[in-house]
């Protein structure tokens, strides 16, 4: 197997994936059955780009990843976390207080409080897709990397939407400032400033600005917001990621954010995404129905930690 971002998949998660995906799957007699990977392999033999099953599997789980990667945007406006639990339980800790005292005088001690908040990891993303033994019988090199690169797609742009949906959930009063920021118009540098200012009256820093792509276009009219760049390594443009204004936010933008919505979040703080299970394909063979594909899964969680941490706008 190539290697894969570890941006994506952390060292640590790769050896686990690899025990999941490939000790199962490849010492499995039904894979080397399988109509579909035997179209695959069939596929790179051609090409020279395989030599086993084993190269097979791992090739068409890169390719998935691969274009799985450039649309997980959602993974740039949350804190990911990978766990191997069902349910993670965070400790959130309230402020302290401190006296002033007299000489002499008693120390009070105030015992710091903690509350708690659950994430379950039963958010399962799924894409399959499958084709006739037919089709199989045909297909080239290029016809087995779309059908992959169409499940990560798909996979990449669920997620997003989930994390997004997770944001817009945020009760109005509960968002930093203690409502929706309503814009007036096309959004400015002095826009994003505000959005910044809201969590910064929070004690919070925020570390990143969501924005639609007709938002974006409004930005590049601003010269204000064009100088505010650093451009160097966290320019990621094709991705949908800008380089980091001075304010310290970067800037991602997606069709996935509803035209005219804007979201300020400080990632460090607001929320967390649980990785139990990522990007993760298996063949799969229903011979009655002449169906023979794979399956691309992941399973995750998500839930709000602070959610002051979050500045969310509309009308802009």
């Amino acid at each position: 197997m190539g290697k894969i971002s570890e941006t994506l998949f952390p060292k640590t998660w790769e050896q686990l994936m690899r025990e999941q995906a490939f000790k199962e799957a490849i010492q499995s007699q039904r894979l080397a059955q399988n109509p579909f990977m035997e179209a695959v392999l069939r596929a790179g033999l051609k090409e020279g780009l395989l030599s086993d099953m084993a190269g097979a599997l791992g090739q068409m789980q890169d390719q998935v990843v691969r274009a799985a990667e450039p649309g997980l945007i959602g993974r740039q406006i949350i804190e990911v976390q990978p766990t191997k639990e069902a349910l993670v339980r965070f400790p959130k800790a309230k402020n302290g207080r401190a006296y002033v005292m007299a000489e002499g005088g008693q120390v009070l001690s105030v015992p710091r409080t903690y509350e708690t908040t659950d994430i379950k990891t039963d958010v399962e993303i799924k894409h399959e897709w499958d084709t006739t033994k037919r089709f199989l019988e045909d297909a080239t090199w290029p016809a087995v990397q779309d059908l992959n690169g169409e499940a990560g797609r798909t996979i990449a742009e669920r997620e997003t939407e989930r994390v997004l949906t997770l944001y817009d959930g945020i009760a109005a009063a509960d968002l930093a400032g203690g409502a929706v920021y309503n814009g007036a118009g096309a959004l400015t540098w002095a826009g994003i400033v505000g959005f910044w200012k809201r969590i910064k009256k929070e004690n919070f820093n925020a570390t990143v600005i969501v924005i639609n792509p007709e938002q974006l276009a409004d930005l590049w009219e601003d010269d204000k917001f064009i100088h505010s760049f650093y451009f160097g390594e966290l320019v990621d443009v094709a991705r949908g990621v800008l380089g980091q204004t001075y304010l310290g936010m970067k800037v991602v933008y997606s069709t996935k954010v509803t035209d005219g919505a804007v979201y300020a979040v400080d990632t460090s703080i607001a929320a967390k995404m649980l990785v139990r299970r990522d990007v993760l394909v298996e063949p799969f063979e229903d011979p009655r129905a002449d169906k023979y594909g794979a399956v691309a899964t992941e399973r995750i969680g998500l839930g709000v930690l602070r959610s002051k941490g979050v500045a969310r706008g509309t009308g802009w």
